[in-house]
């Protein structure tokens, strides 16, 4: 580990992550009009300093590589569910994520998110990486038009003789190149070269360099308490705490797995300072206003290329800072250059899948629910919850004949399985 590879790490996470300086504000977007709008330039600002100030806890007080930011998923059920299904202000919204924040600071406290991460089984960590890696990868076809909606199949093949398709396979290509005779930052120098690549193809769109940072000071401790004891109030809490804490845990087992940061036991290393990081950076986010901030699955692009520690989540936060200045330029970065690291991530990820004993079917069924659920669900928290539930099931009727499986079961997966359960039953 030098100084240099964790830069480029930082500097590769970020490129990959950057995407949602322009994704969460089109999002909000529908906001922007109307009575009580929530301005667009505002939330971009408001995106911007949540990841900044996120990752900087995470790189000086968790000191690990990974970057954070409003989540994806998330972002939309607080636009589209909250405020326009429910009928409910951005205030109101932005409340349950103060609230939820606060909730999540307390069950790290008192080591309760802990509990949860090391009680899961050692397979269905692997297969959460596993899962997660082609999560990413799947996002990636999809952001740059190799895998497109079809109302027969779902999904299909998009048209490859397109130009984004066209650039995102010579991305490809270039990037596993790289990849493959292990130039170092190789997947930096792909998203670097298949950008500039893009500019004569029509691709890449160049917007300029520089621009003003706009005032986060519309949204800014912008809360509603009117309703804070309401019925609605606690069903948006509790969805907003169980989406996002399965979907960190996920992200944090997925990464530390590839950054070889679990033990022998299947216990994390420094499991409640990175918990803890995204519990504080969820509550300042809400209070800058914006979505759930959370750790980011892109944070496995940097650790690929090597980073390690807490600087290059330092790292990731100086782009960011750079990107609020600099947003027209980083923002030309287009999706068939990122595509294409995100698929070559998502190979290096599915590498815990050797470490699973696929002889062992109470064990390789749970795991390969879970891994293949994250991305078929398009969420990693519906992955890790089907996965749980199978195990319990699984290991407790074939307890009844060999007791052997019954004590594979923890006092915690008993519950959650129970939890879980209720979740699909209830919400």
């Amino acid at each position: 580990m030098t100084v240099r590879t964790e830069i480029l790490a930082g500097i590769t996470t970020f490129l990959t992550m950057a995407y949602i300086l322009a994704v969460n504000p089109s999002i909000f977007s529908v906001l922007a009009d109307g009575p009580n709008p929530m301005p667009n330039d505002a939330v971009f600002t408001a995106t911007a300093a949540a990841a900044i100030i996120g990752t900087l806890v995470m790189a000086f007080y968790a000191k690990k590589p990974f970057g954070l930011a409003p989540g994806m998923g998330l972002n939309a059920f607080f636009v589209f569910t909250v405020c326009l299904g429910m009928g409910y202000t951005w205030q109101f919204a932005l409340t349950a994520i103060l609230l939820e924040g606060i909730i999540f600071i307390i069950l790290t406290v008192t080591n309760i998110r802990q509990l949860i991460v090391n009680e899961i089984p050692k397979s269905i960590k692997y297969a959460i990486g596993a899962g997660i890696g082609l999560y990413i990868a799947f996002i990636g076809l999809r952001g740059s038009g190799i895998i497109v909606n079809d109302p027969a199949t779902d999904v299909a093949l998009g048209d490859l003789s397109s130009a984004t398709s066209i650039l995102t396979i010579i991305g490809f290509f270039l990037t596993g190149v790289l990849i493959i005779l292990k130039v170092k930052g190789g997947l930096l120098i792909g998203i670097l070269a298949t950008t500039a690549i893009g500019i004569p193809m029509g691709v890449t769109q160049y917007n300029g360099i520089m621009s003003n940072v706009p005032s986060v000071a519309p949204i800014f401790c912008q809360f509603e308490w009117s309703h804070v004891l309401s019925w609605d109030m606690l069903i948006v809490v509790f969805t907003f705490l169980f989406c996002d804490l399965f979907d960190t845990i996920g992200t944090v087992v997925g990464v530390a797995v590839k950054a070889k940061m679990i033990d022998k036991d299947g216990k994390i290393d420094g499991v409640n300072k990175i918990l803890m990081s995204d519990a504080i950076a969820t509550t300042v986010g809400a209070c800058l206003g914006t979505s759930t901030t959370t750790t980011y699955i892109e944070s496995a692009a940097g650790i690929a290329e090597g980073g390690r520690s807490g600087l290059t989540a330092f790292v990731i936060a100086v782009c960011f800072i750079l990107a609020t200045f600099l947003s027209p330029l980083f923002l030309s970065i287009p999706a068939a250059a990122t595509g294409p690291v995100l698929c070559i991530v998502g190979v290096i990820m599915a590498a815990p899948l050797r470490d699973i004993n696929w002889d062992d079917f109470s064990e390789a069924i749970p795991a390969f629910i879970t891994a293949l659920l994250i991305p078929l669900s398009y969420s990693i928290s519906d992955g890790i919850m089907l996965g749980a539930i199978t195990y319990v099931i699984l290991n407790a009727i074939c307890g009844i004949f060999k007791r052997e499986y019954i004590k594979r079961i923890s006092t915690t997966m008993w519950v959650l399985a129970i939890m879980f359960i209720l979740r699909y039953i209830f919400i």
